[in-house]
């Protein structure tokens, strides 16, 4: 499968301030893409691109290897993270003439409406005025109206914000049914767990600059720091004297039958010479390394490119 979105060198200035130097990225088709960043980095600047709501002062957007133009604008789903909806209407009205707007049929929209309202337990809300609805219910209208006409490409900005747990994990087993279908998703959120949990690719956007990109597995190796945790049996000082000078203990935990130990493995020595060395003192119960997390990543990129800020 090809990219559906390339971004080739995009630059974006609001009178003094650059808000994209020289981005680019591409995006896999039917993947889901993490696009992060501080605040003010430049992410929604990017969207916005994407979604012809502006447009680059230098560089070029493909869309599906065709250079983005208005006819794309069908085949794409946007949940902007400004919420909007006209308070006074009734919550069908206002989705059924939403997605008439994406072009679909009167019939075509009601039949899908329906059964997105019966998923999201939301049909005894279909005559309500808008205004009757909680914050996180509101938000479930505009995901269903998003992603409603099936678009090929569906951007969302913080599509978890103001949704309790529950909430939170409906509309994540939503995005990975539709990029199951097919879909192709860009992600721009600051909760890092989901991106870890949902995304295969990400660009991260820090000073109007891709400081970071790649797949999201193999960036969490690319920074792994070679500490590994190691749960075993025995005594505790004695394994202690035993790395001393040899690696660099962490922390050590007692739990309920074993003792969990957080060890740094110096360069030039492998898990197997951990192992070696704990073995004629210990009984290993297992051993796994530790990876970054995706915040962990993100904060350190963020702090490299960013020295004299607070990330």
């Amino acid at each position: 499968m090809g990219n559906i979105i390339t971004a080739k060198n995009i630059v974006k200035r609001y009178s003094k301030h650059v808000a994209l130097d020289d981005v680019s990225f591409t995006v896999p088709q039917g993947t889901i893409y993490g696009l992060l960043g501080p605040n003010g980095a430049g992410k929604t600047s990017m969207i916005r691109i994407i979604n012809q709501i502006t447009a680059p002062d230098s560089g070029e957007v493909f869309f599906n290897g065709e250079k983005l133009a208005p006819i794309h604008t069908q085949a794409i789903g946007y949940l902007p993270e400004e919420r909007g909806l006209y308070k006074k209407m009734k919550v069908g009205e206002q989705a059924l003439y939403l997605a008439r707007l994406k072009g679909m049929t009167k019939e075509d929209a009601m039949a899908k409406l329906k059964k997105w309202f019966v998923k999201f337990d939301m049909v005894a809300w279909w005559d309500k005025k808008v205004e009757e609805l909680s914050k996180g219910m509101q938000q479930k209208v505009q995901f269903i109206v998003t992603v409603l006409h099936e678009p090929k490409l569906l951007i969302l900005d913080e599509p978890f914000s103001g949704f309790d747990p529950i909430n939170v994990e409906l509309i994540k087993s939503e995005l990975m049914r539709l990029k199951k279908e097919g879909a192709t998703i860009i992600l721009s959120t600051h909760n890092m767990p989901s991106v870890e949990e949902l995304c295969n690719n990400i660009t991260l956007i820090n000073q109007s600059k891709a400081v970071l990109d790649g797949n999201v597995s193999e960036l969490r190796h690319s920074f792994k720091l070679h500490v590994w945790e190691v749960k075993f049996k025995g005594d505790q000082d004695l394994v202690k004297n035993t790395l001393t000078g040899k690696f660099e203990l962490q922390e050590m935990i007692p739990e309920s039958e074993v003792v969990v130990a957080k060890i740094k493995i110096p360069d030039g020595s492998t898990s197997n010479d951990l192992i070696k060395a704990l073995l004629p003192v210990s009984t290993i119960m297992g051993v796994s390394e530790i990876l970054p997390s995706m915040s962990e990543i993100f904060i350190s990129a963020v702090k490299r490119t960013n020295p004299t800020k607070q990330a």
